[in-house]
């Protein structure tokens, strides 16, 4: 599966921060650009590993799942 995101990284101190806009929690800090977009994909896929996973257990194995997309403007 891909999706797209919206990554958003400011300079705080010496420090980067970044966070996913559309999705509460994913968020992160680093020394560099470089490490805060490492860092920020890790989140994000650590994230959307664990809300699949709790989905999973809460609907049992009768539901049924299938992929959406939808075009944001």
């Amino acid at each position: 599966m891909v999706g797209q995101f919206t990554a958003v990284y400011m300079k705080h101190g010496k420090w980067y921060i970044g966070y996913v806009e559309e999705i509460p929690g994913v968020n992160t800090q680093g020394r560099t650009l470089a490490a805060t977009k490492r860092n920020l994909k890790e989140a994000l896929e650590l994230v959307l590993e664990a809300n699949r996973s709790i989905a999973h257990r809460s609907h049992g194995k009768h539901a049924i799942e299938e992929p959406i997309s939808i075009a944001v403007g």
